[in-house]
């Protein structure tokens, strides 16, 4: 999940830019700030590689307060999201998360979030949760959501702009973090969340993320988001910007929306097959065509590359095999922590096997590149932690 590709960020020449209640902070930093899905973010305070080896081998801190964030609640909530999405909700327990994606009919993927269930709420019982999802695309799952909720009985809250969020992620997040939350962070395991108090206030903070390392989000309000901050600044956590994010989610193979998975696009085509549960729950948008998919098989798949030359295959570019384009790359990179160049791009079926042998035109020119296994990196911390 997690939109951060800059160069796929959408021109706005007449709306001004928004900007986090983090951005002075940012400023301050020296930070290079770009424009991106309509706010004016960071892309790197020193250096990519700086900040990208930061979160593998110690702990680095992004400001993703661009986010949105929706509070939902109702009796039928569940019932409600289920049939927008093609994951089991029902035995989600509270406090415990699922990465999923929402669907229209074609069986696209309109967008890619996480689900937080809550315990009930202490005086209705009305099931409680959450959905933190991509900032370019809040605005169209705000209205697909609704449009679905009308006349349920779930009340839905927009809580984008109240809310400041940072992601603390790497091997030493967590004892970086414990120092300014008042509860043991330790028990809460990979894809749980908890409420918490945060610098004696209140907030919420979820073992998520999307660097392939541990990690946490923490959700709080802006003025005690802006001391988190400072506090962890202070303590030794590297700020990071949108460059390092992509470095490390392509590591670990995490998709980008709108590059690497959207509306043309299925979870079966998009090596998302974990996220559907055809045998545990019924109806859903776009439950028909993944039947069929599934019955039937995919014509495309979502592969991971390897170069073998030394070029560097970038978002675009052709895919071929025997000289004939049959692909395109979605997201590419030299990937700092390999030292190799990897991609990730959409291929027939047939030629999605690990070890094909595949070429990347690059600048007019063709370079040798494989087939390989996803991800491409995996934290030895986070298996730990799973």
């Amino acid at each position: 999940m997690r939109d951060i590709q800059v160069a796929n960020s959408t021109e706005s020449n007449t709306q001004p830019l928004s900007r986090t209640p983090l951005y002075d902070l940012c400023t301050e930093l020296k930070a290079r700030m770009v424009e991106f899905s309509g706010w004016e973010m960071p892309v790197q305070y020193t250096s990519i590689r700086t900040e990208h080896e930061a979160v593998r081998t110690k702990a680095g801190m992004f400001d993703i307060s661009h986010m949105g964030k929706f509070i939902a609640q109702g009796q039928d909530l569940i019932e409600k999201i289920q049939y927008l999405i093609p994951s089991d909700l029902s035995s989600l327990e509270p406090g415990k998360a699922q990465y999923t994606v929402l669907l229209n009919p074609q069986g696209g993927i309109i967008d890619d979030l996480i689900f937080y269930r809550q315990s009930n709420d202490p005086l209705t019982n009305e099931p409680r949760g959450f959905m933190i999802v991509n900032a370019a695309t809040k605005a169209n799952d705000k209205a697909w959501i609704l449009s679905h909720l009308e006349n349920s009985g779930v009340k839905f809250q927009d809580i984008s702009e109240e809310k400041v969020l940072l992601a603390v992620q790497g091997p030493e997040a967590e004892q970086y973090l414990q120092q300014f939350i008042k509860e043991n962070l330790a028990s809460i395991g990979f894809f749980g969340h908890s409420d918490i108090t945060v610098l004696e206030q209140p907030g919420f903070i979820a073992r998520t993320g999307y660097t392939g390392e541990d990690g946490f989000e923490i959700m709080v309000d802006p003025a005690v988001g802006m001391e988190l901050w400072r506090s962890l600044l202070n303590a030794g956590v590297t700020p990071c910007g949108l460059g390092a994010r992509d470095t490390l989610r392509l590591e670990a193979a995490m998709a980008l929306y709108g590059q690497d998975i959207d509306t043309e696009t299925t979870p079966l085509e998009a090596g998302l097959s974990w996220l559907v549960h055809l045998e545990k729950k019924g109806e859903f948008i776009g439950r028909p065509v993944l039947e069929a998919q599934k019955s039937e098989g995919v014509l495309k798949r979502l592969v991971g590359l390897e170069m073998l030359d030394r070029g560097i295959a970038r978002h675009g570019y052709p895919v071929l095999s025997n000289g004939e384009v049959v692909g395109e790359v979605t997201s590419g990179t030299k990937s700092p922590t390999l030292g190799k160049a990897i991609a990730l791009a959409y291929v027939p079926k047939n030629l999605a096997k690990i070890g094909q042998k595949l070429e990347v035109e690059i600048r007019g020119k063709n370079y040798a590149a494989i087939v390989v296994k996803r991800p491409f990196y995996k934290s030895q911390k986070l298996k730990v932690k799973s």
